[in-house]
């Protein structure tokens, strides 16, 4: 690890979030100094994030808990036209309605991660529609687009990879990296900001941003970028069989949730736990020690912990004490997740209903594989059907998803 002196990026070294930093030892000196207001851009396309952005929402956190000032930045704006990158097609336009709403509901979860308020460390919720909405085009493409050559814009990975596999990339899309260049330029006038963070595959347009702060204004910014988060098989996180792990308690069940925590490979234990918990290193480290049947038990530190977070800690304890009797004593715990049904369901419409198979062939491979179990009962036959009474029928796909049928 590089010897820092700054809290800023001492924490997020020690806690694995540093992939590539523009210029280190001068960000390092400006923390070490003075409050460091740091954004990072969330798009607005659905009423709730997902796992996949667990990682920037806490770079957040850790840039507040370092003494430093959150500002997450709603693409409102941006929304509009779409960020091409790891695209291949353009995606569905929506409304200023739809994306309001969306911002409204996203916004619940970061009042969970971060202290928002007036105060200099205090986090700040911002919309680029507020700038972007007000842009001349003539103005803007002389101002501001004559920094940016086509050549270096068709080299960007996100422009590549549409144009290689011969898909279209409208106009629209093809200016995203300009805008988010502007939203940097925007944010350190209105706001003093100083450091855009960001995923790896944000690397371009970070720079594009810096470069513009400084081509135009003169001024000094910083872009930091985490790694690719994978799992420890190398697939991407956040994707489950069952579909996307959101973060909005109203997408998606706390037990789930829990569930999606619980059940990551030993590999990836300790990383997650430094990533996505507020525990100490040192106790992560006797965690991460803990070998055979052991690690089970940092699996359940490491669900309730991130559950807590995201979800409070009533959630993350309700969601634990439901898996505790599923798994321990075969009874139905509360937080299992439901589907109500009327008098019968076949077993197929039954595990397609709770979200454990995406598709019927899915679900009939299941159960012809011995995984579908009804009250603890292995079902063989696809045709089986089961009779909803006045009682909860508990649905198992595979020892580790466990759901209710109810009445409807």
């Amino acid at each position: 690890m590089t010897e820092y002196r700054s809290d800023l990026l001492r924490l997020l070294d020690e806690r694995g979030y540093i992939h590539q930093v523009t210029d280190a030892s001068a960000l390092d000196a400006l923390a070490s100094k003075r409050v460091v207001p740091g954004y990072i851009g969330f798009d607005a396309t659905a009423p709730s994030l997902h796992i996949g952005s667990m990682v920037q929402i806490m770079m957040l956190r850790r840039l507040q808990q370092a003494g430093h000032k959150p500002i997450v930045l709603m693409g409102g704006g941006t929304t509009k036209v779409g960020d091409p990158s790891g695209k291949d097609e353009s995606r569905k336009l929506l409304d200023d309605a739809a994306i309001g709403a969306n911002i409204a509901s996203i916004r619940r979860v970061f009042e969970r991660f971060l202290t928002f308020g007036d105060g200099p460390t205090d986090a700040v919720m911002v919309n680029n529609a507020d700038w972007l909405d007000a842009l001349e085009y003539i103005p803007f493409l002389r101002d501001i687009g004559r920094h940016f050559t086509i050549n270096r814009m068709l080299a960007f990975d996100s422009v590549k990879l549409r144009l290689d596999r011969e898909q279209p990339l409208t106009f629209l899309e093809f200016n995203y990296m300009i805008l988010q260049a502007y939203d940097f330029l925007e944010l350190s006038r209105r706001s003093a900001c100083r450091l855009q963070m960001g995923g790896s595959d944000q690397w371009g347009n970070i720079v594009n941003g810096i470069e513009l702060s400084r081509r135009v204004d003169g001024t000094e910014v910083f872009g930091l970028t985490t790694p690719l988060i994978t799992n420890a098989d190398g697939s991407k996180m956040g994707k489950t069989a069952a579909g996307a792990v959101w973060l909005n308690d109203d997408a998606l069940p706390a037990y789930d949730y829990w569930q999606y925590w619980r059940n990551v490979d030993d590999r990836d234990v300790g990383r997650f736990l430094r990533l996505f918990t507020d525990l100490p290193l040192d106790e992560i480290a006797r965690l991460e020690s803990l070998e055979g049947a052991e690690i089970n038990q940092a699996k359940i530190v490491l669900a309730n912990e991130a559950t807590a977070l995201c979800r409070g800690r009533e959630a993350a304890d309700l969601a634990a004490e439901t898996a505790r009797k599923t798994f321990e004593e075969g009874a139905s715990g509360e937080a299992l997740p439901m589907f109500a049904a009327s008098g019968s369901i076949g077993i197929v419409d039954a595990l397609i209903g709770l979200g454990f198979c995406a598709s019927k062939g899915e679900a009939r491979r299941l159960i012809a594989g011995g995984g579908a179990r009804v009250d603890g009962e292995k079902v063989a036959d696809e045709a089986f059907t089961i009779a909803i009474g006045a009682n909860p029928v508990r649905v198992s796909a595979g020892k580790k998803n466990h759901g209710l049928l109810t009445p409807a």
